[in-house]
């Protein structure tokens, strides 16, 4: 190779090399690991009351079924925390089946009072525990009606009142 070529493919080479940063910005979401925030804000908030729209967003995103938008100042909620604190069963249990992680509220929720009660007993704070907008486990629990009237009476009775904490 003489010093022509050698020059002219060191440069070829140079470009092509130099080009790669812009071709693998062409497909962000190949690139980006991270989940597009307003597409969790607008799947985390679908969850507190439209079905059809979290079904088809899971569909054609699965990796959003724990996925957590933060509403600012530590105010962290999942599709699940949304769901379980209005009360929506039936989209928390379409959740839970595609593999949501369950937490306490959600137990509390649905009245799993065994659930509710051993944490408690290992973890005796959760009593008061803070979920998404700062509702209380005695809320969720208020939110799962009929079935879940055993969690409110045991929560009443373990010195549960609050129903919302402030966040800060």
């Amino acid at each position: 190779m003489n010093r022509n070529q050698f020059i002219r493919t060191a440069g070829i080479t140079g470009l092509a090399f130099s080009a790669i940063p812009f071709s693998s910005m062409a497909n962000p979401s190949l690139n980006d690991p991270q989940l597009d925030k307003e597409l969790v804000a607008t799947f985390v908030g679908a969850a507190h009351r439209d079905m059809e729209k979290v079904k088809e967003l899971l569909e054609e995103h699965p990796t959003l079924l724990n996925a957590a938008h933060d509403w600012k100042y530590g105010d962290f909620e999942t599709a699940l925390g949304a769901a379980s604190h209005v009360g929506h069963k039936e989209l928390a249990s379409y959740l839970l089946e595609h593999g949501a992680q369950a937490n306490i509220f959600t137990a509390a929720l649905f009245g799993h009072l065994e659930i509710v009660k051993s944490m408690i007993e290992v973890f005796p704070n959760v009593l008061h525990a803070k979920g998404p907008h700062g509702f209380t486990l005695l809320h969720h629990a208020q939110r799962g009606g009929d079935s879940a009237e055993g969690v409110v009476a045991y929560l009443t009775e373990m010195g549960a009142t609050e129903t919302k904490i402030p966040l800060y």
